[in-house]
C-alpha cells in the first residue's frame, strides 16, 4: 500500500521513531484487500508496529451521524468510520487525499503520495 510513494514512507518513518501511530481496523481491512502477492509479510510488519483501534459502538455512532449529516455522494461509510476513530481518540488523520474527510470536527493533514 505504500509502494512507490517515497514521502509517504518517510512520513510514516518520521512518526515511528517519535511517537505511536494509531490505526482504525477499517484502515487494515482496506490495506489488505488491496496488497499483492508477496506483500503480506512486509505488510503485517507494518501494521504490528501500530495500534490497531476497533469500531466500538461510539465509534460506529459518529461515523453514522457524519454519513447522515454530510451532504456528499462520494463520502464512504469506511472513511465515515475512519474519521470517527480519529474523532473518538482525538488523533490526527494523516491521508493522500484530503477530500475523502469533510469532516470539521477533527484534524485532517494531507501527505504527500506522489
Amino acid at each position: 500500500f505504500l509502494r512507490g510513494r517515497r514521502e509517504a514512507k518517510d512520513f510514516l518513518s518520521s512518526l515511528l521513531d517519535r511517537s505511536q501511530i494509531l490505526c482504525s481496523s477499517i484502515t487494515v481491512a482496506e490495506i489488505f484487500a488491496g496488497i499483492r502477492p508477496g506483500e503480506e509479510e512486509k505488510t503485517r510488519a507494518l501494521i504490528d508496529n501500530l495500534l490497531v483501534l476497533d469500531v466500538t459502538r461510539e465509534v460506529a455512532e459518529r461515523a453514522g451521524q457524519y454519513r447522515r449529516t454530510i451532504r456528499s455522494q462520494t463520502l464512504e461509510l469506511d472513511d465515515c468510520l475512519i474519521a470517527a476513530t480519529v474523532f473518538v481518540h482525538r488523533s490526527v488523520l494523516a491521508t493522500g487525499n484530503g477530500k475523502h474527510y469533510p469532516m470539521r470536527d477533527i484534524e485532517v493533514r494531507v501527505v504527500a503520495c506522489g
